[in-house]
């Protein structure tokens, strides 16, 4: 399933670059995520690529997001950079942090840019996603080398960039394959 990410109203106007995801399940519950960056390579900062891990605050440059919402209430969300860092965190509530699970897997990402496209290759195994069917909100932040900041989403929040706010987890998704 292929999505078009819409920029936030608010972006820079230099920031003119085109956001896709396709979503895909594998038979084996791992859920692919293919994001799909188009335009001027040379005006984005990318993370360089480093040794796969966990980090904090990937967020604050280009990064690719999705949240995973199952329930009511609660939801995932991860954060995947270019550089091969991820970050996962848990949500109770709206913006209300809660404990990671210790045996959520890691999600593994790949990468490849050239001076017109970036795209980052996100496998996410069966036991990171909740149960049930899911609410996904898919976006991107791009920053540019002058460190100005854009936001992509499938669905945006009213008023400023908000891909928590539950508007944003726009797109209902299968947990299992069929």
């Amino acid at each position: 399933m292929g999505v078009t990410l819409a920029p936030h109203p608010d972006n820079p106007a230099g920031l003119q670059h085109e956001v896709d995801a396709t979503l895909t399940r594998r038979p084996d519950g791992v859920l692919a995520v293919a994001y799909s960056i188009r335009g001027d390579m040379s005006a984005l900062h990318v993370p360089t690529p480093m040794a796969p891990a966990s980090a904090d605050a990937l967020w604050r440059t280009t990064c690719c997001e999705l949240f995973v919402a199952a329930g009511e209430k609660g939801y995932r969300e991860f954060n995947f950079s270019p550089s091969g860092q991820w970050a996962v965190y848990d949500f109770a509530d709206y913006r209300e942090r809660a404990p990671v699970p210790p045996d959520c897997p890691a999600p593994t990402i790949t990468r490849r840019i050239d001076e017109t496209a970036l795209r980052v290759d996100v496998e996410l195994p069966a036991a990171a996603l909740p149960a049930g069917e899911l609410r996904l909100g898919i976006s991107a932040i791009l920053e540019t080398r002058d460190g100005e900041i854009g936001y992509w989403a499938l669905a945006h929040a009213p008023g400023r960039p908000d891909f928590h706010y539950a508007t944003a987890f726009a797109l209902a998704f299968e947990k299992d394959p069929a």
